[in-house]
């Protein structure tokens, strides 16, 4: 064989072995589950005797906290982190086994901290002492469940007085009690004729009235059960579950349901499901994963995949379009209004490289972009965003719609992070919990 063959022979040997390589990466990435990475610990036995429930001066009891606006009521907190924040414990066990991963974010109310995880069978949910880092109770459940990014559970929790609900990407919707962790009813949406989209359930419950409220997809799409006995309460409408949370708004001086699906927004009536209205936006995967943001009568919402972003007016009967760009396209980390102007970033969410951008409300109008935090996901607390880009890095940033002002940086509050750290950072009662995996971490933002 001539030398001329052969050196062709490798070179295509070496680039089907790439090929097929990068193939396999591409695809773990998206059907795959991330692995663990660092420290992973057994999960310890619960302290005794259970601790009394107890409430604090700013808990976070569900997803993005008081009126779903990524907002913290706590005010006080340290904003020279020259030397760091103070870690105040960290625990490495939510995620047991291998390929568990498990993005859910965690709530706090008082001495309880909820956050679901996973082993090879089941669907874990911690109670951990907020304030000690200590495991007052554990609970789960066997869910078979997909791999893609992982088994484990998506939605965060919400908790309700004395109870609390948990979602899982299987569609097991799981009421517990919250002082000692009894399992008080379970139902799974397929049940009811919802569908599975492609990366699991993954929206956040919602407590409205007498109920709790879910995206099921499939013949139902939007699912209410009452929220003491799961007994179904009402379904409504068809088509591709999505992955953002339902959340209310006052139009007209009345309470309704904005439910963001695979193919659009859709404005329902929260006591038996009627739809009102739908405002188309498909994106190419069906998912619309970030959370609308509500001001008086406007709605504005973004996702990925080149939608970009939208503003509508909205009436009980419809809405208009108020602007319409590619300024921002939030994948699915969730932009925050303050004082009339829209933060956060945009660009794909598995590269370190986003803009992190202002955005005027009223307008659309950009008001700065900067890469200098890469990509992430962000909350509001006493007058500053705490930004946690995907690799464990934290930023503080002060939000003015003049120019980009950083404060404050942290590299690696999270350690060993070697895939995306998706999960939002949330601060309640002084403290900043950040999640990636099997890890959670919790640091003081108190001045010292």
């Amino acid at each position: 064989m001539k030398r001329s063959v052969k050196v062709i022979l490798v070179i295509v040997g070496i680039v089907l072995l790439a090929g097929a390589y990068f193939g396999y990466q591409i695809y773990q990435s998206v059907m795959g589950s991330e692995p663990l990475a660092g420290k992973q610990e057994n999960i310890p036995a619960p302290v005794i005797p259970t601790p009394p429930l107890t409430k604090g001066i700013a808990d976070w009891t569900n997803w993005r906290g008081a009126n779903f606006e990524g907002k913290s009521a706590f005010t006080g907190i340290s904003t020279d982190w020259t030397k760091g924040l103070k870690k105040l414990w960290q625990v490495n066990y939510l995620c047991q086994d291998k390929s568990t991963a498990s993005w859910s974010s965690p709530v706090v109310q008082g001495n309880r901290m909820i956050v679901p995880g996973r082993d090879e069978k089941n669907d874990l949910i911690f109670c951990i002492n907020a304030e000690t880092g200590e495991l007052i109770w554990k609970g789960s459940y066997e869910a078979e469940s997909a791999s893609s990014h992982g088994p484990g559970a998506r939605a965060t929790p919400f908790i309700d007085e004395d109870r609390v609900y948990t979602f899982g990407r299987s569609g097991d919707l799981v009421c517990w009690n919250l002082e000692d962790g009894k399992l008080l009813w379970r139902k799974n949406v397929k049940d009811a004729g919802g569908a599975e989209p492609t990366w699991g359930f993954s929206t956040t419950p919602l407590i409205f009235d007498d109920k709790v409220i879910v995206q099921g997809g499939g013949s139902a799409l939007v699912i209410a059960y009452h929220k003491l006995t799961g007994d179904l309460v009402w379904k409504s409408m068809e088509g591709d579950a999505g992955y953002a949370a339902a959340i209310t708004m006052n139009i007209e001086n009345e309470m309704k349901l904005l439910i963001y699906h695979g193919t659009g927004l859709s404005c329902l009536d929260p006591s038996d499901g009627k739809t009102f209205w739908t405002a188309p936006w498909a994106t190419e995967y069906f998912v619309n994963a970030t959370t609308p943001i509500v001001s008086n009568n406007v709605i504005f919402h973004s996702s990925g995949y080149g939608m970009g972003c939208e503003a509508l007016k909205v009436t009980k009967s419809g809405y208009s379009v108020l602007w319409k760009n590619n300024l921002m396209e939030a994948q699915h980390t969730d932009p925050i209004l303050i004082d009339g102007y829209i933060y956060g970033y945009s660009g794909e969410s598995s590269r370190n490289n986003g803009q992190f951008k202002c955005i005027e409300l009223a307008s659309g109008k950009e008001m700065w972009s900067t890469g200098e935090i890469g990509q992430g996901t962000i909350t509001y607390v006493d007058g500053h965003l705490i930004c946690l880009d995907i690799k464990g890095n934290l930023f503080l940033v002060k939000p003015e719609p003049s120019g980009f002002m950083k404060v404050g940086e942290i590299k690696a509050a999270i350690r060993d992070v070697k895939n995306p750290a998706w999960t939002v950072p949330v601060v309640a009662n002084g403290k900043l919990y950040l999640r990636y995996l099997q890890q959670l971490v919790c640091y003081s933002l108190n001045y010292s």
